[in-house]
């Protein structure tokens, strides 16, 4: 991944704009935690990537008294506003800041990374997958989910004015909506969904099964 474009403003309004931005977002989590516990022990042990903001390890740690989890994400800014959010779980948390190189060796029992790979160059992909995969036991569930269509066109182009067009606030700016579609268009790592269940196989993982579609993200659940 290159330099954490979350800093600043975004994080001031992390916590309620990117929920209108996600469709489903709290379900993503309530999924999530769900499909992670039909395989971990109680007392498991959970690799979060791309952790700063705090806001699923929050629900990971309400639902799941007897976990316990590292995050990992490159912005201090966001790590920051994660400790502040789990603090009434801190004692379950670590926070680590780096990119997955920087995670413990583990052996983890489930991993997650949720609207995180988007934003990893496409040739880092692969590698990023392997070393979560390495971390975790044999069987472990891995839960990913970020932005993903195809990539022809006009089918990339329609998708991403259609991203823009959910998460924009009533009454933007025309100008503001087309400078977040050339953002988007230049700026994030977006695979076809085909090509990140190709990878997922790749790097390691079976039985990849599509759990969530909202619009233009895609959520899958692998198996170490």
């Amino acid at each position: 991944m290159k330099s954490s474009p979350f800093s600043g403003p975004f994080v001031s309004s992390y916590a309620d704009g990117t929920p209108r931005r996600v469709p489903g977002f709290f379900d993503l989590h309530r999924m999530t935690t769900m499909l992670l516990a039909e395989r971990m022990p109680a007392d498991g042990r959970v690799l979060v990537l791309g952790a700063g903001g705090g806001l699923e390890l929050k629900a990971f740690a309400e639902q799941h008294p007897g976990w316990s989890f590292d995050g990992i994400d490159p912005s201090a800014d966001m790590l920051r506003l994660a400790e502040q959010t789990v603090e009434p779980y801190s004692g379950r948390i670590r926070l680590h800041e780096g990119y997955i190189e920087s995670a413990p060796e583990g052996p983890f029992d489930a991993a997650t990374s949720l609207l995180t790979f988007h934003f990893i160059p496409r040739e880092q992909r692969l590698a990023t997958l392997t070393e979560i995969r390495r971390r975790l036991v044999p069987g472990a569930p891995f839960v990913l989910a970020h932005i993903s269509f195809g990539q022809t066109e006009p089918e990339r182009s329609m998708w991403i004015a259609r991203h823009v067009a959910f998460g924009a606030p009533d009454g933007a700016d025309p100008a503001q909506l087309e400078n977040a579609r050339q953002a988007i268009a230049t700026r994030l790592s977006i695979l076809a969904p085909e090509e990140e269940e190709a990878m997922l196989r790749e790097a390691g993982f079976s039985d990849i099964a599509l759990f969530y579609a909202g619009l233009s993200f895609r959520g899958w659940v692998g198996y170490a």
